[in-house]
C-alpha cells in the first residue's frame, strides 16, 4: 500500500515537472541565457571586462525589507562588470533604468573606460542579477529595496569616492541613493532622469486629456494593477522575440535621432533585451509603487532639491521625453554645484543615440577629476548648457 501512495505520489510529481518543458518553451529564456547574450552584446566592446555576481546576503542588516518572500537567509546577487583601466583612474558606477540592463550601456563602455574605472550593473531583479519576489507595499519599501541593495554591494565592492551615473529610473535610484548615503559619492550625473516632477505641479495637457477618456480610464487601471510591458512580451511566448525585434529595429533604426544601429549591434541588443525582458517578474514590479499614471513620481526628487549634498550634472538628449525643466526648478534650491547639459540628435537614449556626444557631455561633467586645469576647459563644441 505504501509503495502504492509512494509510486501515486511519483507519479504526480512527474507530471508536474513534464510541465516544464513545454513552458520553457513557451518563455524561453533563464538566467544563463540574460548572462550568455549579455556576453554576446559585450563581445563588441573590445576592453577587456569581469563579469561577475557579487554577493548581497539576503537583506540590509536591521532592515524590515526582504528581498525575498521566505523567511531563509538565501543570498542574492548583483551582476557587475568591471573593465580595465588605467591605474589610478576615477571609479564611474553606471546604473541602468526601467525596462534595460547593464549591456544598454554596450556602445559607451570602450570610450569611457579610456578614462575611468567603469563598472556597470544590473539593479536588484532586473537583467542577470537575481530575481527575488517583489514584497514591497508601498513607495518607501519599494525606495529601500534598490536604495538597499546597491548599498550591500557597494560594501561587497569595497567603493567609496566614485561617480555615480544613472539613466532614466536608474537616475531617480542614484539621486535617492546619494541623498541618504552622500559619503561614498564624488559626484552624480543624472542621464534623462525620471522622478524630478509629480503629477499635481506638471501635468501635461494630452494626460487630462486621455484621462477623461473610456481609454485612459483603462490604462489608469492595468498601472494601478501594475500590469507591466513585460508581462506582454511573456504572454506572446515564443513570439516575443518578434515584438522585441520590432521594436528595436523602429527605436534604434528607422526612428533613431542620431547614430543607428548596425545590422550586428541591432541583432545582439535584441536578443539581449528579449532575455532581460521575458525572465522572471521582479525588480519591474516597482513601477506603480514609484510612479503615478503618466510616468510621475510619487515622492518627487524636486522635493528634496534643497537637500542635495552631491555635485551634480543632468545630461539629456535634445528629444528626450523628460523635460530638462524639472532639473532647471530644482538647481534653484540646490546648495551644491549643478549643470544641465544638452547633447544633440538624441532622445532618451542619448548614450545610444548620439554616444560621441554622450562621452563629450561625461568627460566635461567630471573635468575636476580628469584634468588639473579644469576651469580651463570649455564645454565641448555641439552640446548645449540649460
Amino acid at each position: 500500500m505504501v509503495d502504492e501512495v509512494t509510486s501515486s505520489a511519483a507519479d504526480t510529481t512527474a507530471k508536474k515537472w513534464s510541465l516544464w518543458p513545454s513552458f520553457l518553451s513557451w518563455i524561453p529564456t533563464s538566467t544563463d541565457r540574460i548572462i550568455a547574450a549579455e556576453k554576446r552584446l559585450l563581445s563588441l566592446v573590445k576592453t577587456p571586462c569581469e563579469q561577475e555576481q557579487v554577493n548581497i546576503g539576503s537583506g540590509p542588516p536591521g532592515s524590515k525589507i526582504r528581498w525575498f518572500r521566505s523567511v531563509s537567509n538565501e543570498s542574492r546577487f548583483i551582476n557587475t562588470v568591471t573593465f580595465d583601466s588605467k591605474e589610478g583612474s576615477p571609479t564611474l558606477v553606471m546604473v541602468h533604468g526601467y525596462g534595460a540592463s547593464q549591456g544598454f550601456f554596450f556602445r559607451n563602455f570602450d570610450a569611457l573606460a579610456r578614462h575611468f574605472k567603469v563598472i556597470a550593473i544590473d539593479q536588484l531583479g532586473w537583467g542577470g542579477s537575481s530575481r527575488p519576489d517583489f514584497t514591497c507595499k508601498s513607495t518607501e519599501e519599494t525606495e529601500s529595496w534598490f536604495i538597499d541593495s546597491f548599498e550591500e554591494w557597494r560594501k561587497a565592492k569595497n567603493l567609496s569616492n566614485f561617480i555615480l551615473l544613472g539613466h532614466s529610473f536608474g537616475g531617480y535610484v542614484a539621486a535617492k541613493y546619494a541623498l541618504k548615503h552622500p559619503e561614498h559619492v564624488q559626484h552624480l550625473i543624472l542621464v534623462g532622469p525620471a522622478g524630478f516632477t509629480s503629477e499635481t505641479e506638471n501635468r501635461p495637457e494630452w494626460l487630462t486629456q486621455i484621462r477623461a477618456t473610456w481609454k485612459g480610464a483603462i490604462l489608469n487601471h492595468l498601472w494601478e494593477s501594475n500590469f507591466t510591458p513585460q508581462k506582454i512580451v511573456r504572454g506572446l511566448g515564443p513570439w516575443g522575440p518578434d515584438l522585441v525585434r520590432r521594436y528595436t529595429s523602429a527605436r534604434f533604426g528607422s526612428y533613431a535621432e542620431g547614430d543607428v544601429l548596425t545590422e550586428e549591434e541591432s541583432r545582439l541588443l535584441t536578443d539581449y533585451v528579449y532575455h532581460t525582458l521575458a525572465a522572471k517578474a521582479s525588480g519591474e514590479l516597482c513601477l506603480k509603487y514609484i510612479f503615478s499614471f503618466g510616468a510621475f513620481a510619487r515622492m518627487p526628487l524636486q522635493q528634496s532639491a534643497s537637500e542635495w549634498k552631491v555635485p551634480t550634472t543632468f545630461i539629456y538628449g535634445f528629444q528626450d521625453w523628460m523635460i530638462y525643466q524639472g532639473a532647471q526648478a530644482a538647481r534653484k534650491h540646490m546648495k551644491v554645484p549643478c549643470e544641465i547639459i544638452r547633447v544633440p540628435r538624441a532622445g532618451h537614449f542619448v548614450f545610444i543615440d548620439n554616444p560621441t556626444g554622450f562621452h563629450s557631455a561625461v568627460s566635461y561633467a567630471c573635468r575636476r577629476f580628469l584634468s588639473p586645469h579644469p576651469d580651463n576647459i570649455s564645454l565641448p563644441e555641439g552640446l548645449t548648457s540649460a
